[in-house]
């Protein structure tokens, strides 16, 4: 065996897990690793402006995140938590469901907030995962806003003070505008638009992509090879303007930066057949660990992952494409981040890999 999921366990003390946003987005810090030497610095994210070239092209992920966890019960008061992943159609919902191992198909819970709304369970497919029907047949998103919270990561576990409405704020992009997120693509939580304003003024031009980031993005990988793991499928789309500009920037031999694991996942996945982009959409399972090629990419910016998980495979990829000693750097980064002190995670602070 080569790479094993072993070879990205690395130990994080507890307190650096940022349990709460900073108070203004864009206070964060930011390391940046530049790939050929290895070399650490230690910045401030309002820095990016500076340190990306005149000419790149910043591709962000628009995607909106849901407000979709819920709390449905049964007839006998059983509280039972849940989960909204995706919208197989209007009125049927796959969800992830805590406590629903007695239920039976065909239950019906009832729904916390949603006075006369149900839901009945149509299948179990195993690992906490059930198909719902819902009554009466409602859209999910008109639904959720009514009755969902938060879907905060189950690495952040607070007493307060923010409420809901704060998270919901802060857990979410300046930028979201395509509703279906069940967690937030989070390297672009640092952004403001002042800051958008100061990459445009600098030559660096922004273009948007989607992809609805699903629960598996917490999953950590648990075959000791990786090739053994098998992605949660994700939705995705290109629409026909970025993908002009894309083409644009590289038959011009200009740097296309991504903005997070999502934003590089989405561009791989449409950069795989080689030649242009198209204007295309659908779902994407792609895993990228090393040692691993990247035809689309020259720039990550990112937040710091979870050990074993395949954010942090991607990034050691990243590193040094088409070898494996990318762990180690990678690894040797985030061990330096520890000694100084960076928050780690979603609400954590930025990587800016080169």
């Amino acid at each position: 065996m080569g790479v094993r999921t072993s070879d990205f366990g690395y130990r994080l003390p507890p307190e650096r897990i940022a349990q709460r946003p900073l108070d203004r987005r864009e206070d964060s810090r930011l390391l940046r690793l530049l790939r050929e030497t290895g070399r650490i610095e230690h910045r401030r994210f309002p820095e990016v402006p500076n340190l990306l070239r005149a000419g790149d092209v910043l591709v962000i992920n628009d995607t909106r995140v849901l407000p979709a966890r819920f709390v449905a019960r049964r007839a006998s008061g059983g509280r039972i938590e849940g989960l909204f992943c995706r919208e197989i159609e209007t009125g049927l919902w796959e969800t992830m469901l805590k406590g629903a191992g007695r239920c039976a198909p065909g239950e019906r819970l009832s729904l916390d907030g949603a006075a006369g709304a149900s839901l009945i369970l149509r299948e179990n497919r195993g690992r906490g995962r059930y198909v719902v029907g819902v009554e009466p047949a409602a859209p999910a998103e008109g639904l959720l806003e009514r009755i969902g919270g938060t879907p905060l990561p189950p690495y952040i576990r607070r007493p307060g003070p923010l409420t809901d409405d704060q998270d919901r704020a802060r857990y979410q992009t300046v930028y979201a505008s395509r509703p279906g997120a069940v967690a937030a693509p989070t390297a672009g939580l640092h952004f403001t638009p002042e800051l958008l304003a100061q990459l445009e003024a600098a030559g660096v031009e922004a273009v948007r992509v989607t992809l609805h980031v699903g629960p598996g993005t917490f999953a950590p990988v648990k075959a000791e090879d990786p090739a053994g793991h098998r992605m949660h499928a994700e939705w995705y789309e290109l629409s026909a303007r970025t993908v002009e500009r894309l083409n644009v920037a590289r038959r011009e031999r200009r740097r296309i930066v991504a903005v997070g694991t999502t934003s590089l996942r989405t561009l791989e996945t449409a950069a795989a057949g080689g030649g242009d982009f198209v204007a295309t959409g659908g779902w994407t399972e792609l895993f990228v660990y090393p040692p691993a090629e990247f035809r689309a990419v020259g720039a990550l910016i990112t937040n710091f992952h979870l050990p074993r998980s395949t954010l942090l495979m991607l990034v050691a990829a990243f590193c040094t494409p088409g070898r494996t000693d990318g762990i180690r750097m990678i690894l040797d980064a985030y061990a330096e981040a520890i000694r100084r002190g960076y928050r780690f995670y979603s609400y954590g602070d930025a990587m800016l890999i080169e």
